[in-house]
This record gives C-alpha cells, structure tokens and sequence, in this order.
C-alpha cells in the first residue's frame, strides 16, 4: 500500500500547506516574524530573557524542517509506502521536541 492511497482528498492541500510553512520559514529564518511565536508576542517581561533573532531562527529551522517533510510527501506519495505516516510524525514530534529544548538553552540571553 503507498501513501497516495490512504489520500482522499485533493492534492492542492497538500501544496497550500507547504506553500505556508516554507513562507513561514523564509519569514523566521531571516529573524524577522517574531509576532509568527506563540506566547512571544504576548510576553512582556520576559521578552528580555531571550535573543530575539536566534530565537527567530531556531524556529525557522524547524519550520522548515516540517516543510521539506511535506514536500517530500507530496512528491513521493506514488512511492512513499503507507507507514511513512508514522515515520513523519515521529519525525515532527522529534523537531518539536528539539525546538523546545533549544528555545529554553540556546536562545536565552
């Protein structure tokens, strides 16, 4: 079984999707979009504590990370095999997790 056959519905979706976190990523990578960090924007006090333009960056990493992930299911779809699913998500679970950990270490002034 391959991927394309567990999708039912348009393959359009899946490049809006993508579309959206590669600009994001841009965005992020450049250091500018920090009102795009949850919780960032609305922090006051601790706005202080962290370097803005590597925070910026941490999350354009991952951003883009979970990009190429998406481009890479919806060209390979005809060849990916069903069970790539599990793969990609642990995949994006492991780059959430990483995202947290250097937020909270590396981006700390």
């Amino acid at each position: 079984m391959k991927l394309a056959d567990l999708a039912t519905g348009s393959d359009w979706i899946v490049w809006i999707v993508f579309v959206i976190f590669a600009v994001l990523s841009i965005v992020l990578l450049s250091g500018h979009g920090s009102w795009f960090i949850s919780g960032y924007n609305t922090a006051s006090k601790k706005k202080e504590k962290y370097d803005e333009k590597k925070l910026c960056r941490t999350m354009g990493i991952g951003m883009s990370i979970i990009a190429i992930l998406v481009l890479i299911m919806g060209l390979l779809e005809n060849i990916l095999p069903a069970f790539f699913v599990y793969i990609a998500l642990g995949i994006i679970v492991v780059d959430v997790v990483v995202i947290i950990i250097l937020e909270n270490t590396l981006c700390k002034k």
